[in-house]
């Protein structure tokens, strides 16, 4: 344990079935989400079409936390057959997966002072409400009305900060979404990786007509977040015969598929916020990739070098600059997390356990001995002051 308690920017609730449909007017009941059932199971239906990014939304069985550490280690044994990694247990027993007062007792047994409290299902719905811009603005705000009714957006203890989800789909709408969440007390945004979806054209999230966000959440002092989430990146697999739909969880896996994918979604936002000039016109903006590992720095650095090195005048700005700058980043646990620092510097790395989820860490405090090259001031700044240093908090004191 450490004599400190740490910052968990990585941490997840599983929405209760109502999340996106508590709060969403009458008018959009069939054209938003839905959650039908046959009496034997529970379907979504997102944009009157069947989703399956979440195969049972009730969550229930639930995945075991951690359960699937060796096989995202790569150390699986020999002989051993990966799918018998996966452990399920009943919801019921875990209040602390959908309960704000049951989380925070399991934090304290945990040692962690604050989450960064992000979505499971509804990392999903964007993408399957893409074509409906109307539908898609209306969900969000009645997920976010139900977030700050459920978890709170930053309650006076400080200890959950949920990330209400602010789409650029409609970008005047989204202006009063930044506006509503930062009246309630938002310290955090959640925007979608990925291209903005638009009645003629997809758009960059560097579009000017988003500036209005930026501005106001670099204004704020509030980061705005970038998650890893259904991109609809599975549509460059689909160029080579492979599945469209992203199906994280029950579906059989495709190897190309995954490493045609991979890390594009980040790699191309963080492009996109740096190329077409975001953090050049909002240089107070600041920007945290969540659980999308690290290993897209080095690509996108390579990239930008030559792009600023081939048209100079394109980057007024040192583009690598501006990434060491505006961007912090939680990487993988089993990234290299002494090259990242190498790379990026340790004031810039964060600690995200993705607990409760199969995939994270089973102890999310373990996260420190990933870090068994760093000094312990270094540890200390991973571990809690660097996301104090990303929320405005300028000194290591409770958030």
């Amino acid at each position: 344990m450490l004599d400190y308690r740490a910052i968990d920017v990585d941490n997840h609730y599983y929405e209760t079935l109502d999340a996106c449909t508590r709060h969403l007017p009458k008018e959009f009941k069939r054209r938003g989400v839905q959650m039908l059932s046959d009496g034997k199971r529970v379907t979504a239906v997102i944009g009157e079409r069947v989703n399956r990014f979440i195969a049972n939304p009730t969550f229930d069985p639930i995945i075991v936390p951690g359960c699937l550490d060796l096989l995202f280690r790569g150390e699986v044994p020999e002989g051993v057959d990966p799918a018998t990694l996966m452990k399920v247990e009943p919801l019921p027993e875990h209040p602390e997966y959908q309960d704000r007062d049951a989380r925070i007792k399991v934090m304290d047994a945990q040692g962690i002072e604050t989450v960064f409290m992000l979505p499971t299902f509804a990392c999903g719905v964007e993408e399957a409400l893409k074509h409906d811009i109307d539908a898609t603005m209306a969900t969000v705000h009645a997920f976010n009305l139900w977030l700050d009714e459920d978890w709170g957006f930053d309650r006076p203890d400080h200890r959950i900060i949920a990330a209400p989800i602010i789409s650029l789909a409609d970008p005047e709408k989204a202006v009063e979404e930044v506006e509503f969440v930062l009246a309630r007390g938002a310290k955090l945004v959640l925007v979608r990786p990925a291209p903005v979806p638009g009645v003629i054209k997809p758009r960059s999230l560097g579009d000017v007509s988003h500036d209005p966000v930026w501005a106001r959440l670099a204004e704020a002092g509030v980061p705005v977040s970038f998650h890893l989430s259904d991109s609809g990146y599975l549509q460059l697999a689909a160029l080579w015969g492979g599945k469209s739909k992203f199906e994280p969880f029950g579906s059989t896996p495709n190897s190309l598929d995954q490493i045609l994918v991979d890390d594009r979604a980040i790699h191309d936002t963080m492009a996109s916020m740096i190329a077409h000039g975001v953090f050049t016109r909002h240089p107070e903006l600041k920007a945290v990739s969540i659980e999308n590992g690290s290993y897209f720095v080095y690509r996108l650095i390579k990239r930008l070098k030559k792009a600023a090195n081939n048209h100079p005048r394109l980057f007024p700005v040192d583009p690598v600059e501006q990434l060491k700058t505006n961007v912090w980043i939680a990487p993988y646990y089993e990234d290299d997390l002494s090259a990242l620092a190498e790379v990026i510097g340790t004031d810039k790395i964060l600690f995200g356990s993705d607990w409760p989820h199969g995939e994270g860490l089973e102890s999310p405090v373990s996260f420190v001995d990933e870090l068994s090259g760093f000094s312990d001031g270094d540890i200390r700044k991973v571990m809690r002051d660097n996301a104090l240093d990303l929320l405005g908090v300028r000194s290591a004191t409770p958030v």
